[in-house]
C-alpha cells in the first residue's frame, strides 16, 4: 500500500513539473515572438481590433494603426484589412473608426477592408480567413500588440493563411512592466487553447 501511494505521488509530482515546464515554455514562445518584426511585402495588412471611445480609436489601438500606417507606406501590401466588431453600449465598430483613422491620414478608400462583426480575436480571424480567400494570394502581415503575435500566428496558419508577425512598439500596453506581464502570462494559457481548439475543429 505504502509503494502504491509512493509512486501515485511520484507520477503526481512529475505531472505536475511536466506542465508547469510546458507553461514556461509557452511564456517563452510568447515573449520569442512578440519581439520578432517578420514585415516584408505581402497580399494584406491585418489590423487586430481594440477599444475605441466615441468613435476616436484607444491610445492602444491607436498604436496598432500608426504601425499598419507604416508598414503600407513602405507598400508592403496594397489592402488593409481592420478588424473589430461593435461593443456592448458603443454605437460604431472599432474597424469603422479604424477606417476613418487610416482614411484621415492618406490611404486610399479602395486599399482598406473592414472586418466589423468580429468580439473575439477567434472570430476576428476567422472572419479574415473569409476576406482574404478572395485576394490572389493569402500571404498577411498581423498587427497586434506584441503578445498577441503567437495566438494570432497559431489561427492565421490553421486556416491557411500564411502569417507575418509585425507588432506595435508604441503600446501603452508595452511601456507598463506589469500590463505586459499579465498579458504576456493570459497569452500563455490562451495560445494553446486557440491551438487545441482549431485542432478539434478541423
Amino acid at each position: 500500500m505504502k509503494r502504491r501511494t509512493h509512486l501515485k505521488v511520484r507520477v503526481f509530482g512529475a505531472a505536475v513539473i511536466l506542465v508547469m515546464l510546458a507553461w514556461i515554455a509557452m511564456v517563452v514562445a510568447v515573449i520569442v515572438v512578440g519581439a520578432r518584426d517578420e514585415a516584408a511585402p505581402a497580399d494584406a495588412i491585418v489590423v487586430l481590433g481594440a477599444a475605441q471611445y466615441e468613435g476616436h480609436p484607444s491610445p492602444v489601438l491607436r498604436a496598432r494603426l500608426d504601425h499598419a500606417l507604416e508598414l503600407y507606406r513602405r507598400s508592403l501590401a496594397p489592402v488593409v484589412i481592420v478588424t473589430g466588431g461593435t461593443g456592448a453600449g458603443d454605437t460604431t465598430s472599432e474597424a469603422q473608426v479604424s477606417r476613418r483613422f487610416l482614411l484621415e491620414h492618406g490611404v486610399a478608400d479602395s486599399a482598406i477592408v473592414m472586418e466589423t462583426h468580429g468580439l473575439t480575436t477567434s472570430q476576428s480571424v476567422h472572419a479574415v480567413a473569409a476576406i482574404v480567400s478572395a485576394l490572389p494570394g493569402r500571404r498577411i502581415i498581423l498587427v497586434s500588440d506584441p503578445f498577441h503575435m503567437l495566438r494570432l500566428s497559431i489561427l492565421s496558419r490553421a486556416l491557411g493563411l500564411t502569417p507575418l508577425t509585425s507588432p506595435t512598439r508604441t503600446s501603452p500596453i508595452s511601456a507598463r512592466v506589469s500590463s505586459r506581464w499579465k498579458y504576456v502570462f493570459t497569452e500563455s494559457l490562451k495560445a494553446p487553447v486557440a491551438y487545441l481548439i482549431e485542432r478539434v475543429s478541423d
